[in-house]
């Protein structure tokens, strides 16, 4: 079963050109943590990744600095936060 979902991010990577896609607000891009995820973790591990990243890459997030520690964050629409290592150098440097 994982293999129809690598198939089909497979299938993504080559019909649509990088230019054409969403930017993603991760570091790791979407598909790319989704395909790793299942193709260590399996089917089931996968859905969970594509279902997680779908909910929480669609915007209204909020990147912050932590008053407490003084490091840069992301609370995420799901209201989990990230740190700086997670999150897009695009959107860091903005």
């Amino acid at each position: 079963m994982k293999f129809i979902i690598l198939f089909g991010i497979r299938l993504y990577w080559i019909l649509i050109p990088k230019s054409k896609r969403r930017k993603c607000i991760f570091k790791k891009s979407c598909s790319n943590y989704v395909f790793e995820t299942t193709q260590k973790e399996g089917f089931i591990k996968g859905l969970k990744a594509f279902q997680f990243r779908y909910k929480n890459c669609r915007g209204n997030f909020q990147i912050f600095k932590n008053p407490i520690n003084n490091q840069i964050q992301m609370i995420l629409p799901s209201q989990i936060i990230i740190d700086k290592e997670e999150i897009s150098d695009r959107l860091i440097k903005s």
